[in-house]
């Protein structure tokens, strides 16, 4: 059955997408903005720690999505695999919350653009560009896959290059052949470098680390739209351990070398912060006066490109749904090119409405609530890869399949997903352990912030139970577990 006829997605997104959207995924404004603020609180030594764990957690579980992608190249990706081998509940469940987490955060996006773009144009109004941008990123999105993957390859060749000539001009900065002076290793033995603030310090950071690698997972919801899955998952798969060595693990290294951890400027972590980003103050250190014009462009890029991916990632998650029954049925169309366009028009109102209710006073704080509710959908996300991909090898072997079949076998099994899940959960429990720590259970205000930073368990929980009580779904037994992937080519069986 040809995969490029009307109705269908199309499989038009080649290995060189794949893989760059698997690299725009893990570089991003939490690379170019909050590194800074990891290494302000847990000096270089406990940034690089917390970024090596998360890294490592990173890995494991993209090499789980690789293995499962590379059998079943689905849009629907890991709500699709937690639906089959896990449990229906658990997959409508991880759908709709990470379709609800990039349709809330691509109003993040737009509204983020919209402040970077003032550092040129400080008089012209923000809702004005935000508007701008959500039509380019529609438009890219309503075109064609192609055109989405053709404009995340030169985002992400931007950002490539952009951190390659920062590796550069900082080690040159650091032995004084830029700058005028040799830095050496002195910033790690400044003050209580190279750890500083001790294990909650690190743990704090490992929070922030952990938000900074949202969006890898990508590249599984891409695998269902690529020309040779076999291929390009498995090569884009294997690039995630060197590109998180090369762009996150060095450039904090190479941060934490110039900047001492003391600077208060480390502590700029917002997008309209792009003056004293860690990327900006370093090619200062270096003599290169155009430094924030060039990381604002940068950090623009940047920001589109999560705003691009998050749009297209939310969309076929949303298609996938409807398609496979878990959302209404008029979401499963798809035009002529190959594009879901009524899930897509769904997101983009979604979002859009979720930007409007920011231009309002009573407003802000709706966002708020939104945006606190989808923080942590992104870890839910990964919880559901490792625990989908530890019953997708366990039944595969229960069945008596053979493992040597598999075009891609991910390493390490059954440790990788199971340090990756302990990891996850850990980051989960901890996103505000300071509150833990000092409890005041009569304080309104205690418990409201308790409420903002875990709300998002409650919902994902709440959707889990409507359908487990509603479908009378069960955990589906190792044995009855489904291996037949022809019937997820396209949601037609070839």
């Amino acid at each position: 059955m040809k995969k490029e006829q009307q109705g269908h997605i199309r499989r038009d997104l080649k290995t060189r997408h794949l893989s760059m959207i698997a690299i725009g995924g893990s570089i991003g404004t939490g690379l170019f903005l909050a590194s800074g603020n990891a290494i302000a609180t847990a000096g270089p030594g406990g940034a690089l720690v917390a970024y090596a764990a998360i890294g490592l957690m990173v890995y494991f579980l993209m090499t789980s999505l690789g293995e499962m992608a590379t059998y079943m190249p689905v849009s629907g990706s890991f709500s699709t695999y937690a639906s089959r081998f896990v449990d229906p509940a658990f997959g409508f469940a991880l759908g709709w919350n990470y379709w609800f987490n990039w349709a809330i955060t691509l109003a993040v996006d737009i509204s983020t653009a919209a402040l970077i773009i003032q550092f040129w144009f400080p008089h012209a109004p923000a809702w004005l560009w935000s508007a701008v941008f959500l039509l380019i990123i529609f438009g890219l999105n309503a075109l064609s896959v192609k055109a989405y993957g053709e404009s995340e390859y030169w985002f992400s060749i931007i950002k490539v290059i952009t951190v390659i000539v920062f590796l550069i001009v900082g080690v040159l900065t650091i032995f004084g052949i830029l700058g005028g002076q040799f830095i050496g290793f002195s910033n790690f033995t400044t003050g209580d470098a190279p750890f500083n603030g001790g294990f909650f310090a690190i743990l704090g950071t490992f929070l922030l680390a952990g938000f900074s690698f949202q969006g890898t997972e990508l590249v599984g919801i891409a695998a269902g739209e690529s020309a040779t899955p076999e291929k390009s998952v498995p090569k884009a798969i294997k690039q995630v351990f060197w590109r998180i060595l090369l762009f996150y693990i060095f450039a904090i290294f190479v941060i934490g070398m110039i900047i001492p951890y003391t600077s208060p400027n480390l502590l700029g972590g917002e997008a309209t912060d792009v003056a004293i980003s860690p990327f900006t103050l370093v090619f200062e250190k270096a003599g290169l006066a155009i430094a924030a014009s060039v990381m604002n462009a940068v950090i623009l890029t940047s920001v589109l490109s999560a705003g691009n991916s998050g749009l297209y990632a939310s969309t076929r998650m949303l298609w996938s749904m409807a398609k496979d029954g878990k959302a209404p049925k008029f979401l499963s169309k798809v035009n002529r090119r190959g594009i879901p366009m009524a899930a897509l028009i769904l997101t983009t109102i979604v979002g859009a409405m979720t930007f409007i209710t920011t231009l309002s006073e009573n407003g802000t704080v709706i966002y708020t609530w939104l945006l606190s509710a989808s923080g942590l959908t992104g870890f839910i996300a990964w919880v559901g890869i490792a625990i989908s991909h530890y019953r997708f090898r366990r039944a595969y072997v229960k069945q008596g399949l053979d493992l040597n079949a598999l075009k891609y076998k991910a390493k390490f099994f059954p440790f990788g997903p199971l340090l990756a899940l302990v990891l996850c959960i850990l980051v989960i429990v901890g996103q505000d352990y300071n509150a833990f720590l000092h409890p005041d259970i009569s304080n309104p205000e205690w418990w409201q912030k308790i409420a903002i930073s875990y709300i998002g368990l409650p919902i994902f929980l709440a959707f889990w139970l409507i359908y487990k009580f509603t479908k009378k779904s069960k955990v589906i037994p190792l044995d009855k577990c489904s291996f037949d992937e022809h019937s997820y080519v396209d949601g037609k069986r070839d």
